[in-house]
């Protein structure tokens, strides 16, 4: 295997796996407060959608980006009215926001998008950093992303940063995601916090939707996430509810899935069905615990309720 065909490969693995990560560093805030957002893939499928309907409509992908990222928080504060303020299942809430962007972007993509206007979608063009990028294998990787792709890699830095474990705020997060009530007796704005982190975890995922459709494909297609949104959640649970953990993960993830298109211009005979699949099966695997077994956040999943 060739050099170029390994900085291929890497260039590609980064590809994929920025909107996983980014998304997944938003996910990891939401679920460190104790909430779980499966909407994820609604959140990413609307911003990939809106984006390119804002550009398509602006002709800048900069409105466009910012439509995707409007979008998103939409579905992240319908997100966070249903799972917090009417405490329904988080789970059932995801499933169904998932259910109805499917519909609503298809029908929209046919309605909005006809005769080709979701193809060949101005974007975001690479801009590569001098030296730095003409490092062999990640030069080209890291070094050679759009400004979108800069700001994504920027916001999962800030976001380690901001919500670690060694600060006011992570500690405030953590607090609320191991028990809820014992931090409202203490006096932390439980409810708004987790709203905070819920709308953050949109923020992020459309970022993602937009760094999808205009930094790589340049274009919209029906459900064209694919299931990166789930790939994201199980970033976060593979990444041990751990900021490097779920870089990591969501790296492996990217990687899996470039390989889908790698290994057939290799020439390795491998069924399709199969590297479709592949990513998918890593994702099991990461969540059983043969990796290694992790406690999540106590109160994941369970609604906040104040008790007199």
């Amino acid at each position: 295997m060739s050099l170029d065909t390994v900085t291929d490969i890497a260039t590609s693995g980064i590809g994929f796996t920025l909107p996983i990560l980014v998304a997944a560093s938003g996910e990891l805030v939401s679920e460190r407060a104790g909430v779980l957002n499966l909407s994820l893939e609604a959140m990413m499928l609307t911003g990939a959608f809106a984006g390119v309907l804002g550009a398509v409509a602006t002709g800048s992908p900069v409105l466009g980006t910012t439509t995707a990222v409007l979008a998103a928080l939409i579905f992240g504060a319908l997100q966070a009215v249903w799972s917090i303020g009417l405490r329904a299942d988080q789970i059932v809430v995801g499933i169904a926001s998932n259910a109805l962007a499917l519909g609503a972007t298809t029908y929209g993509a046919r309605l909005l998008l006809a005769d080709g206007k979701g193809h060949s979608v101005v974007g975001f063009e690479a801009l590569r950093i001098p030296v730095l990028h003409n490092i062999p294998v990640i030069g080209p990787a890291l070094f050679g992303q759009t400004v979108l792709g800069y700001l994504c890699i920027a916001l999962v830095a800030g976001s380690a940063f901001v919500f670690s474990r060694r600060t006011k705020m992570g500690l405030m997060i953590d607090a609320i995601g191991e028990d809820a009530v014992a931090a409202d007796r203490t006096g932390l704005p439980v409810r708004a916090i987790r709203y905070g982190c819920v709308l953050l975890a949109a923020f992020a995922a459309g970022l993602g939707g937009a760094q999808l459709a205009l930094s790589e494909v340049h274009s919209f297609s029906d459900n064209m996430t694919g299931g990166i949104g789930y790939l994201a959640v199980v970033a976060v649970i593979a990444g041990r509810w751990r900021a490097l953990g779920v870089i990591w993960a969501s790296v492996f993830f990217g990687i899996a899935q470039a390989l889908q298109f790698a290994l057939p211009a290799l020439g390795v005979d491998v069924p399709f069905a199969l590297l479709v699949m592949l990513p998918y099966l890593i994702a099991i695997v990461a969540v059983s615990g043969l990796v290694g077994n992790s406690r999540a956040p106590r109160d994941l999943t369970v609604a906040f309720a104040r008790t007199s």
